[in-house]
């Protein structure tokens, strides 16, 4: 199993008969988008991958070779095309950006739905409430990483642990029932003290100590920064509380 045709390149990857390899699927698409003609080789064997890996010192697959020269898996393809490296630690806001667009254009939709019109002052209670939700869901998809992390930063987790395991629920609670409009009595008092305490807590971390964290905004696993997305989500709800409260 060589590789000596520098004009060629291949591509070796896992296409078995209970198995294939969804990374392999990504390079030679990438490939084929980048305008390669692609030699595509299965490993169609557990035996034959190990015996690919062991021949040219690699540990995984897929394997790709361009112009002779070996590139690498998946990632190392991407840095190819793209020129550089993207490291796991580095800041990702893509996150916070997908929800807080959804947020937007279900409450869009919401307003067109009962008003038949697309802004009024309405608009921005459903975004902000939906907002809640979306980032609630975050959190409560793995709470126990979630509370960890938030436990690095927020004042009154840091005195009541359990706090940090009934922070999503509050935030989700409360952004059920402005959204249903409903029971404001209950929603703009929870709104008001996770908001409060949280903007606070946020503003210590990043502007007092200057910190530099990870926010729990987004769940346990965000590479969003400590800073102003995440002060935004703690004022957003303080105005939601007491709009909601005056209202």
């Amino acid at each position: 199993m060589t590789i000596t045709d520098p004009k060629k390149v291949k591509l070796y990857r896992m296409v078995m008969a209970d198995h294939i390899c969804p990374y392999g699927l990504k390079s030679k698409d990438l490939l084929e988008r980048s305008g390669f003609d692609v030699e595509d080789h299965h490993l169609k064997t557990r035996e034959e991958t190990d015996a690919f890996q062991k021949e040219h010192n690699v540990e995984t697959t897929p394997q790709t070779w361009i112009n002779g020269k070996r590139v690498g898996g998946y990632g190392e393809l991407r840095e190819y095309f793209d020129g550089k490296s993207k490291k796991n630690d580095e800041a990702n806001y893509q996150p916070v950006i997908a929800i807080f667009s959804v947020s937007f254009l279900l409450a869009i939709a919401m307003n067109w739905k009962l008003n038949e019109t697309i802004l009024n002052f309405h608009i921005l209670e459903w975004f902000i409430s939906f907002a809640m939700c979306l980032l609630a869901v975050q959190k409560l998809q793995d709470v126990e990483n979630f509370s960890t992390m938030f436990l690095n930063y927020d004042l009154l987790a840091r005195k009541w642990v359990r706090y940090s395991y009934l922070y999503p629920f509050g935030e989700l609670f409360a952004g059920i029932l402005m959204i249903s409009g409903t029971l404001f009595w209950i929603s703009s008092p929870i709104a008001l003290f996770i908001g409060t305490v949280g903007a606070i807590s946020v503003f210590k971390a990043v502007y007092v100590d200057k910190r530099e964290l990870k926010c729990a905004c987004v769940g346990g696993n965000s590479k969003v920064p400590l800073g102003f997305v995440s002060l935004t989500e703690n004022l957003m709800m303080i105005a939601m509380g007491v709009w909601m409260w005056i209202k």
